[in-house]
């Protein structure tokens, strides 16, 4: 399997090097690529981005004397199999640099094939902490890994919540089992009790593990996973009366663990690397968020001023005479831009040089910004 893998990823890169298209600084208009899930079961989460990633080019692109670029979707679904095939696509184009992929699972088959290709590629959301080991030059992305946001919900639970006992769920996923590993080291490291369990994320019935939570009786049940599943289990947990405090990652950060999960979701917990744009204090945030809402009628939601400030960075690099993917990434790798959702600098393996962690809640029926998690708290129930 890993030979044939390398030749497939050999005879992607083979390919690249016949020539220039419009797309890779020949000329023409620069194009830049979106990858990641637009349709799907937790599609939210790459619609926030591609949101705020074409808010970026759109403003740009209404600038007089710039050089104009054009934002192309390669919808993943979330799918690690249909990353590896859009991955194939945008080295076919000859697309100039990727904003994404979106998911650590599709990250893991489709970033081999663009680091092959010497595309660089731009994650606002991957958090899977093997992404930046695996000697990937053309490799960044604009939030910390599961090393910071695992350590620091499980310190978040075991400190800030005071919990004791936890049980820890993951979806199997990429994203969601790497999470809830780094959860679960840490929580015995700060001496919780730990029990652990898995889901399908594409299941309907959780009842074995919600009885089996009900029978351990934690403090807190913590999801490595999506607010697909999320939304699900929380619903059923309640439903079986279970008190636990429901905590979860940036995969389950979304409006629609609210709307899926009904009143249930409400108390929930809800960490991420990436910060809220709304309600900030600082002008350059507020323009943001004041001209997502103009363009799309909603709130930046979670990944949204990633999006933004990737591809912003992006377009700097072209602004700057930047055309070819591989002066791009140099540009990038070299880049200290202050952001509109924190600051970004990159140190030699792609990953940001400063890292945050942030926590949200559910609170009536709505996402509520609680702060870093150094000095969140929980909104008193009632």
């Amino acid at each position: 399997m890993i030979g044939i893998v390398v030749a497939v990823v050999a005879v992607v890169a083979a390919s690249t090097s016949c020539g220039k298209s419009k797309n890779s600084g020949g000329g023409g208009t620069p194009t830049l690529a979106f990858m990641g899930a637009l349709t799907g079961s937790n599609a939210q989460l790459g619609i926030n981005i591609y949101n705020g990633a074409k808010l970026a080019i759109d403003q740009h692109n209404a600038k007089s004397g710039v050089t104009k670029v054009t934002l192309k979707k390669y919808d993943t679904q979330g799918d690690a199999t249909q990353a590896s095939s859009q991955a194939k696509k945008v080295v076919q184009d000859k697309d100039v640099a990727v904003i994404g992929p979106a998911f650590s699972g599709e990250s893991k088959t489709a970033d081999p094939i663009l680091n092959a290709a010497k595309i660089p590629f731009v994650s606002a959301s991957a958090t899977a902490v093997a992404l930046a080991q695996s000697g990937w030059k053309y490799f960044h992305r604009v939030l910390a890994n599961d090393d910071v946001q695992g350590p620091g919900d499980a310190d978040f639970i075991a400190k800030t919540l005071g919990a004791k006992s936890v049980y820890v769920i993951d979806d199997q996923s990429e994203y969601g089992l790497g999470l809830a590993d780094a959860v679960r080291k840490q929580l015995k490291t700060d001496g919780a009790t730990v029990k652990n369990g898995s889901i399908d994320p594409k299941g309907s019935d959780y009842s074995t593990t919600v009885n089996a939570i009900k029978a351990a009786n934690p403090d807190v049940v913590f999801l490595g996973g999506y607010y697909d599943a999320a939304a699900r289990l929380v619903k059923q947990m309640r439903a079986a009366t279970v008190k636990a405090t429901f905590v979860s990652g940036d995969g389950s950060l979304d409006q629609k663990i609210a709307d899926q999960g009904g009143a249930s979701a409400n108390g929930a917990l809800l960490s991420c690397t990436c910060s809220s744009a709304v309600g900030s204090t600082n002008p350059k945030v507020q323009a943001f968020e004041k001209a997502y809402v103009a363009k799309w009628g909603s709130e930046p939601a979670t990944y949204s001023a990633e999006g933004y400030d990737v591809g912003n960075i992006l377009l700097q690099a072209i602004d700057n005479g930047k055309k070819s993917a591989q002066d791009i990434n140099t540009y990038v790798a070299s880049i200290d831009y202050q952001g509109v959702s924190k600051p970004i600098k990159f140190n030699s393996t792609g990953e940001l040089s400063q890292s945050l962690l942030f926590m949200s809640e559910v609170v009536n029926d709505k996402i509520k910004f609680l702060g870093p998690t150094s000095t969140a708290k929980p909104v008193p129930a009632g």
